[in-house]
């Protein structure tokens, strides 16, 4: 039995024929849902940090800089599950909820870019999970598009799951004062969440060449990998909104170079890959590597 969640602004899985890639999904042992969402404006802990929202599987809360002279701001969303919980990647796997980030509208604010730290694949009995059992903090690129608003608002959804699965909203706010300056912790904190981010390709770390079939069912890769020996990477594939895809096959390492095929399944009907860019993600021991892949 499947049964899809909707959240926010009509927030849907976008295949409901394609169980395998839905977003938002439980199957039923993991039903049991009591849809506990928490909606808070975060009073200051101090200039740049919200307090603590808390919920039954964990907690989050905003840190953000003041705008530069370019109307930047460096902001990042922490999130701390509970022991025993999840939260998710941008693309969660084969169920789960991904975060939504949203600052508040007419605040003059545009969200640019959401960092993702490494995650890891998550094993929920025989389903598979992309995302996180540990603290995360979620690196976020913002820009002013007017005049700089005096606090930054924004609103923030994400899942947490253990035996139930708790869709976990919050509205978080931190003033912007631009004649304060930011606190070494806080510098401290959003570069060790830049740092965590997987890296740009370079000379040893690459992807050579790629190939989609002419069914579009599977996606062949050729890598150049930073270690000559070793298992097979962890490569995640991400499609259109929704689609993730992650399951190898004929994989072969040599030395630096690695040939796989990710199985691709089914995509959404009238899908036309043509012009499109994908994302990948690669994680070869210690080291990760993330860039797209264009379609011609």
């Amino acid at each position: 039995m499947i049964i899809s969640f909707s959240g926010p602004a009509g927030y849907r899985c976008p295949d409901p024929l394609n169980p395998c890639f839905m977003i938002g999904i439980r199957t039923l042992p993991r039903l049991s849902i009591p849809f506990v969402m928490l909606l808070s404006s975060a009073a200051m802990a101090h200039a740049a940090m919200s307090d603590w929202v808390d919920n039954q599987g964990g907690r989050m809360r905003l840190v953000a800089l003041a705008p530069d002279a370019e109307g930047h701001i460096r902001a990042a969303l922490q999130i701390e599950p509970e022991p025993g919980w999840i939260t998710y990647w941008r693309e969660p796997g084969q169920g789960g909820i991904p975060p939504q980030i949203t600052p508040a509208p007419g605040s003059g604010v545009t969200l640019e870019k959401t960092g993702y730290p490494i995650p890891k694949p998550i094993s929920v009995g025989p389903i598979q999970e992309i995302g996180y059992d540990a603290p995360v903090t979620l690196p976020l690129d913002l820009r002013v598009t007017g005049k700089a608003p005096e606090k930054l608002e924004l609103n923030a959804f994400i899942g947490l799951c253990k035996d139930i699965c708790i869709p976990f909203q919050a509205d978080l706010s931190v003033p912007l004062p631009a004649d304060e300056q930011p606190t070494s912790h806080e510098l401290a904190l959003l570069d060790a969440a830049k740092a965590l981010l997987p890296e740009a390709p370079s000379s040893d770390f690459s992807v050579e060449s790629h190939s989609i079939s002419a069914d579009a069912r599977s996606l062949s890769l050729r890598l150049k990998l930073p270690d000559a020996s070793g298992k097979a990477p962890a490569i995640y594939v991400t499609g259109p909104s929704g689609y993730v895809f992650f399951q190898q096959a004929n994989a072969k390492r040599e030395g630096p170079t690695f040939s796989t095929e990710i199985e691709i399944g089914k995509l959404p009907q009238t899908y036309d890959i043509k012009g499109k860019s994908w994302g990948i993600l690669v994680v070869d021991g210690d080291r990760a590597m993330e860039t797209s892949l264009a379609f011609e």
